[in-house]
């Protein structure tokens, strides 16, 4: 790994520790961020900051970009100082950001008209997955770009699959999104129940966690559940994002999503408070509210 230059862009709750775990596994890494502020501690370990995309793909043979959105993706390809201005028939460019798989497609066609590889590869595992370098990783494009990309993807994650052509890895996300967001609203569903019926709630999980209704989402997001302390592993704002994008996706090809369509209302819901901040998993909030009951409290028969 030490003979590639890689550039990262997009230092955030995500990219910052997978740009670490690059520069551990020896890489030199050349990184961009939209507030500059958050490059400088990469600096102090030996990051290169460049000033734009641009300098980025002129400085780099690989290229990495772990942005929010769609636009966002789309502005750091195609502006005026973007990726593709300042790319070199031969690089690859990987992007681990979520979103749309129409736009995944599209950048990997405007790329490739200038000779450069693109991977859509995004990711889950959250912000520990990202720390601990276990993410699982959901890789679209052509085979022989994943082979090369490999070695890198190995630096940050656990579970590594080429799914198909471009686009496929945001497919793979959005079904992925689908299926935590069902359980997050299963599992918050599931604490109110028993918590209202007088059930203690940490007794119930280390009942369910035993049984066919263990999950990773069970594991990993309960504490903050009993605790009501939703600092973000993930927001919610991001996940009703990655499941706008799961659902247009859906609609275009007549699949109905009725699941998905209700965890979304619960984070919309969530967002119009103010709260779109919070961990994923505050969408026990919302069913806390329509039941009357906030988990670990006394239930109104026994008070």
């Amino acid at each position: 790994m030490t003979d590639r230059t890689i550039g990262f862009i997009g230092l955030g709750v995500m990219g910052t520790p997978m740009a670490r775990n690059l520069m551990g596994a020896g890489c030199s890494l050349v990184v961009h961020n939209r507030t500059p502020a958050k490059a400088q501690a990469l600096a102090q370990l030996g990051a290169r900051v460049a000033g734009s995309p641009q300098e980025v793909a002129q400085l780099s043979e690989v290229a990495i970009t772990m942005v929010p959105d769609s636009p966002d993706v789309e502005h750091v390809y195609l502006a005026e100082e973007g990726l593709l201005a300042g790319a070199t028939p031969g690089q690859l460019f990987i992007d681990m950001s979520s979103i749309e798989a129409r736009v995944a497609r599209s950048l990997a066609q405007r790329a490739g008209e200038l000779g450069v590889q693109t991977l859509d590869a995004p990711v889950s595992g959250a912000d520990v997955g990202a720390q601990e370098g276990t993410l699982s990783i959901m890789v679209g494009g052509e085979s022989e770009a994943f082979e090369r990309a490999l070695p890198i993807l190995r630096c940050l994650g656990r579970t590594i699959v080429h799914v198909g052509g471009a686009g496929a890895g945001q497919i793979a996300k959005a079904c992925n999104q689908v299926l935590i967001a069902g359980t997050i609203e299963a599992v918050s569903e599931a604490l109110v129940l028993g918590s209202k019926a007088g059930v203690d709630p940490q007794a119930l999980l280390q009942a369910l966690g035993g049984g066919l209704g263990a999950s990773r989402v069970l594991e990993l997001k309960s504490a903050k559940m009993l605790s009501h302390r939703f600092t973000p592993g993930f927001r919610a704002s991001l996940h009703h994002k990655d499941l706008r994008n799961a659902l247009a996706a859906a609609g275009q090809l007549g699949v109905p999503l009725p699941g998905a369509q209700a965890a979304d209302k619960l984070l919309e819901e969530l967002i119009a408070e103010g709260l779109g901040d919070e961990d994923h998993s505050a969408m026990l909030r919302r069913i806390e509210a329509r039941a009357g009951h906030r988990v670990g409290e006394q239930p109104p028969g026994e008070r």
